[in-house]
């Protein structure tokens, strides 16, 4: 950036500040570093865009907005460890609250700053294929079956894995299955799994680019993003008869924003996630959007589909996450015995 001011920059987990003035200025730039989940990189580097333009409109700042991409578990932790995040937008509650609990860098009523508990849009998952479906996969059933390989990521590290494995065990829940038979479907399903990346992006890397697995479990999003790709003839989506729905979450850091002076930023660009230009932003990303009337316009692009929240079937995530994927939980049980 050349001119009269120069933006403080963000990089990892440190901060380079950078000024250079020619001449006083009304409005010093600012810049804010985003912490995001794995498969939000087109959704954010579209949303930046216009949040910078319209922010610059009506305030006269200009903001800068850096990006930080990876398995959203993993990207809590590294929060958490240091780096210097003003904002966080998680794929899950639980890593949130995680930064709360064990960082204190957000307030325990973290969800109650931003409407719709801070989640300005869900999505849910669905399965992508090969083109012409040859495994005749329909349902989550048929991720069970022998000979068919299934890719997901990691519920260890990754929101997305975690979404994959509850929706397969509620799927078994609302069919009337005790908590043993839901444990013998998961069993199935992960002896299935060749591999295990650390996030969904990874996940997707592995079956549409390494060639590996029948069908990847991930969310909608992901799968509307390669169903719009460069090798969209090679893929397709099946889409369960029930699934899982995610609202991913939102928050400002506060100890960050505190100690950086970028609050009144931080706020404003998480509540421009609710406006109707971001709204449609959303939409296009194929993440659906909770503004009513940008979620008519885009009704055709989101196929119906029956959901169940986490709450519904599990009690919470804190619930499902102490019996799922905490040490010696269910996960690494069925992990220990594919060994």
């Amino acid at each position: 950036m050349t001119g009269i001011g120069r933006a403080v920059r963000v990089i990892g987990a440190g901060i380079v500040a950078g000024a250079a003035f020619a001449a006083p200025l009304a409005h010093a730039d600012v810049s804010l570093l985003n912490v995001s989940y794995d498969v939000t990189r087109e959704l954010y580097k579209d949303i930046d865009a216009s949040f910078i333009a319209d922010y610059k409109q009506k305030s006269g700042e200009t903001v800068t907005i850096r990006q930080s991409h990876g398995a959203s578990s993993a990207q809590a932790l590294s929060v958490l460890q240091g780096l210097q995040a003003d904002v966080v937008t998680m794929n899950q509650p639980n890593d949130i609250d995680l930064l709360a609990e064990r960082g204190q860098l957000v307030p325990a009523d973290w969800r109650s700053r931003l409407p719709d508990a801070s989640a300005p849009y869900t999505t849910t998952m669905v399965f992508l294929v090969r083109k012409g479906n040859p495994k005749h996969i329909k349902d989550w059933d048929d991720l069970t079956r022998a000979g068919v390989q299934v890719v997901i990521a990691n519920p260890k590290t990754s929101g997305n894995g975690r979404y994959a494995y509850l929706a397969a065990w509620g799927y078994r829940k609302l069919q009337g299955a005790s908590d043993a038979q839901a444990l013998d479907f998961e069993r199935a399903l992960l002896k299935n799994v060749p591999v295990l990346d650390a996030g969904g992006r990874g996940a997707t890397t592995t079956f549409t680019q390494r060639d590996i697995g029948d069908v990847l479990v991930t969310f909608e999003n992901e799968v509307g993003l390669i169903e719009t790709g460069a090798n969209a003839k090679d893929f397709e989506a099946v889409y369960p008869s029930v699934s899982l729905l995610a609202e991913p979450p939102v928050a400002v850091v506060d100890k960050v924003v505190d100690k950086r002076g970028t609050r009144k930023e931080a706020q404003a660009y998480l509540t421009y996630l609710y406006t109707p230009a971001a709204q449609e932003i959303i939409a296009q990303h194929h993440l659906r959007p909770r503004d009513k009337a940008v979620l008519a316009k885009h009704a055709d692009e989101f196929k119906p589909l029956k959901t169940f929240t986490v709450e519904q079937v599990f009690g919470s995530w804190q619930k499902a996450q102490a019996a799922h994927f905490a040490d010696g939980g269910t996960f690494d049980q069925i992990y220990a015995d594919r060994k």
